[in-house]
């Protein structure tokens, strides 16, 4: 081995290095193509890791910075101000109506349907419920509906520490602050503060005064099926008082079904007593004394306009503080009241007549123009009667509905079965349970008030005398889904209950509201011009004013459409069943009224300036049933025509007092004014479409045609009319004698009694009394008013 030192070759030069020197690690390869997009493994580690530790940092600064606070000033709280346009003040509400009571007085049953209701889970969860809140989160976002995820501790943070502001800052206090709550204070000390702090409806704060505002009693009294009713109106008091709502029972039914079912599930509740419970219906609301008269009628119409309308909700509105000037007139809301009371309340004899207890009244008057309403009669008193008649909807509207028909009429072109354009003066068969013909859903032959026959009639004259049998065709020829479209159009809300689409949506058996009906005849009123009414002229706050949302007005149907119908509404007044309403002294148009068995008596009607709706309802004041009107207010039967025409005159007289006089400005369908001849091979007016030939209401009536009106042949009857066909009102009109009728003789076995045929005329072959040829059963006709298997419902009118 040589002594001279071997020379070592340089690293990475293909050479091992030597020595003390260690080997270099080889460099990491870069990554290319579609490896660069991905992060690598340490990477997703460290961002999650750093996540956590934010999420950790975030959780424990906001722990111990945010504190428990002091309870708010709920129990200190302002009140709503309500003022007439004009700025006078109607009335004050929000003193809190809270009674606190201890746990241990709240019944066990009670407290179960309360969290059945809302949390079941609520001894064994956490203060938060993340998953629940996550799921309310992304069903808002999602468009599935405004949901809480809050757990019970969450909602009692937010009663009694926090408010109802729905902000992203007041969601975390309630988060940080349930969970503090909840490891400082027990489960029952939360159950007891949410029960003494949770809003129920009636201004009532808390389970005691609940208790006393839906039953009167003290909570201790309380039966399982009461406070499962209780726990029901936490969910939404408005939507669930059914004594303020009647229309709203079966939806609050369904949420007391919901909470019982619920304790039985989670064993609180024995599966036999849970079949025994019957939904307790609440006892008929009392207003505070400071809202007596109209004054409580008109703070709870407004609530409900700003609720519904999502313009404030309730919990935050309850919390007061607002300043709320409506649309009402000060002078004009008198002048109603003045009206019914001159007109009805002052005609009250209890004592002589037991029916007079149940005599209720309903009114509402709207600016067409504005869509502004003006006033409203919500009943003899808030702290009476609770409940508003111009705003409820459990009443039927009745023939105040056969003028859509007709507007639906001409909105649509539409034409008779015999293929005949449908004017004021098409002549229909008035035949008394005239079976409707081209209805493929049943039979349906509806009754005429009285049972009178009117045989051949025009719908102009069929309007004046709110003839059944040919609005109920006329609803066929037009198509029942077309007459339902155009009432919504107008103003009727699509959810009102019975609206539905068939013939007996003629005669009015859905129940939209006094204030429902007025907006639709504003519409009529306004050449068919419809914008939903509005009851809030403006809000204010702390001097900040509440944005409200803008009035959305659209032409509903035709100008034409409308002003054809206001033409045949003024015939009603000129000289039909609505001749009362002429002592407004203005130039008027309007339509009576009656619901089945005479429930309800209607006058809707309209000048140019003003729409004024005005309902006489019975109800029972211990019961809440509906009760017929007869022998009411020394009357054998109150009609739209009667009492609610004259209160209507009254009130339009009044309110326009003045004012410069208007005559209507109308545009009319084609045709409107020009007779047209019934088909000379349908005398009834209608042909059965099948056959062409008369159907069994469309041949004579009682044995003959009616006086004056064509036959087959063109011969003429006692009436003595010409061959041209030409009628006269021989027959129907009991304002008088009819022509050949003076005498009481019988035309061909139909008897006639100052011009009213009669069911109990001579029939043909002679035979006293029998039915029409047109006016048999005809597969479900009843004596009732004609209901059908189709659906239908005999409604007779005022």
């Amino acid at each position: 081995m040589s002594d001279e030192p071997q020379q070592q070759g340089p690293a990475g030069d293909g050479g091992e290095a030597t020595g003390t020197g260690k080997a270099k690690k080889p460099k990491r390869p870069k990554r290319k193509g579609w490896r660069r997009i991905f992060p690598t493994w340490r990477m997703v580690l460290g961002g999650f890791l750093l996540l956590a530790l934010l999420c950790v940092g975030a959780f424990l600064t906001g722990y111990f910075l945010v504190d428990i606070p002091p309870a708010n000033a709920a129990a200190t709280k302002q009140s709503n101000v309500y003022l007439y346009a004009d700025g006078t003040e109607i009335a004050r509400d929000g003193k809190v109506n809270r009674e606190n009571v201890p746990l241990k007085e709240v019944p066990l049953h009670v407290q179960r349907a309360v969290l059945a209701a809302e949390d079941r889970d609520f001894h064994s969860e956490s203060a938060v419920d993340p998953k629940a809140m996550i799921r309310a989160a992304w069903n808002t976002v999602t468009g599935k509906g405004k949901q809480s995820g809050s757990t019970i501790t969450q909602q009692y943070v937010k009663n009694y520490y926090l408010g109802q502001e729905q902000t992203v800052s007041r969601k975390v206090k309630e988060f940080f602050i349930s969970i503090k709550l909840d490891r400082e204070v027990s489960k029952d000390d939360i159950l007891s503060g949410y029960l003494n702090t949770s809003y129920f409806g009636r201004n009532a704060y808390g389970v005691q005064a609940a208790a006393q505002a839906y039953y009167g009693k003290n909570v201790r009294e309380l039966s399982t099926a009461e406070g499962a009713y209780l726990a029901t109106l936490l969910n939404s008091p408005n939507a669930y008082d059914v004594a303020t709502h009647p229309e709203n029972k079966q939806r609050a039914a369904g949420r007391w079904n919901y909470v019982l079912d619920g304790m039985v599930k989670e064993g609180w509740l024995d599966k036999a007593d849970r079949e025994k419970a019957k939904f307790p219906m609440p006892d008929e609301a009392k207003g505070a004394a400071g809202l007596s008269g109209q004054r409580g009628y008109v703070v709870k119409a407004v609530e409900d306009y700003l609720t519904s309308n999502k313009i404030i909700d309730e919990e935050t509105l309850a919390k007061g503080g607002y300043r709320i000037t409506t649309t009402l007139q000060k002078d004009r809301q008198e002048a109603f009241k003045k009206a019914v009371d001159d007109q009805v309340m002052s005609k009250i004899d209890k004592d002589a007549r037991k029916v007079d207890r149940n005599v209720r009244a309903g009114g509402a008057s709207i600016d067409p123009a504005t869509g502004k309403v003006v006033a409203m009669y919500g009943g003899i008193d808030y702290t009476k009667q609770y409940v508003n008649n111009a705003t409820r909807r459990d009443y039927q509207v009745g023939s105040t509905f056969k003028p859509f028909v007709f507007t639906s009429a001409v909105e649509n072109g539409s034409v008779t079965q015999d293929g005949r354009p449908i004017t004021p003066n098409t002549v229909y068969d008035g035949t008394n349970k005239r079976p409707v013909q081209g209805w493929s859903g049943g039979a349906y032959a509806p009754e005429n008030e009285d049972q009178v026959n009117y045989g051949n009639i025009t719908v102009r004259e069929a309007t004046d005398k709110s003839v059944n049998s040919v609005y109920a065709q006329m609803a066929v020829d037009v198509g029942s889904d077309k007459v339902k479209d155009t009432a919504i159009a107008l103003g009727v809300p699509k959810t009102t209950p019975d609206l539905t689409a068939s013939p007996s949506i003629a005669l009015g058996p859905s129940t939209a509201s006094v204030l429902d009906m007025t907006e639709a005849y504003a519409t009529l009123a306004n050449h068919g011009k419809h914008g939903t009414y509005t009851l809030v002229e403006k809000i204010t706050k702390a001097g900040e004013e509440v944005e409200l949302p803008e009035q959305d007005t659209k032409q509903a149907v035709t100008r034409e459409a409308a002003d054809t119908t206001t033409s045949i509404l003024r015939s009603v007044v000129q000289g039909g069943t609505g001749t009362a309403a002429q002592g407004a002294g203005r130039p008027a148009a309007g339509k009576t009224g009656t619901a089945e068995n005479d429930t309800a008596a209607w006058f809707a009607g309209y000048t140019p300036d003003l729409a004024t709706v005005v309902a006489v309802m019975g109800q029972n004041p211990d019961t809440g049933a509906h009760t017929p009107l007869y022998g009411a207010l020394g009357e054998a039967r109150i009609n739209g025509g009667g009492y609610p025409a004259r209160i209507w005159a009254q009130f339009t007289k009044a309110a326009l007092d003045g004012k410069p006089v208007k005559d209507f400005d109308l545009e009319l369908e084609q045709g409107a004014d020009v007779p047209v001849p019934p088909d000379p091979t349908a005398t009834g007016g209608t042909r059965a479409p099948e056959t062409g030939k008369p159907t069994d209401g469309g041949g004579p009536t009682d044995g003959g045609t009616t006086d004056g009106g064509p036959t087959d042949g063109g011969t003429t009857t006692d009436g003595g009319t010409d061959t041209g066909g030409t009628t006269t009102d021989g027959g129907t009109d009991t304002g008088g004698p009819a022509t050949g009728g003076q005498t009481g003789d019988q035309t061909d076995g139909g008897a006639t009694t100052d011009g009213g045929t009669t069911d109990g005329g001579t029939a043909d072959g002679g035979t006293p009394g029998g039915p029409t040829d047109g006016g048999t059963d005809a597969g479900g006709a009843t004596d009732d008013g004609g209901a059908s298997d189709g659906g239908g419902i005999g409604l007779t009118d005022g």
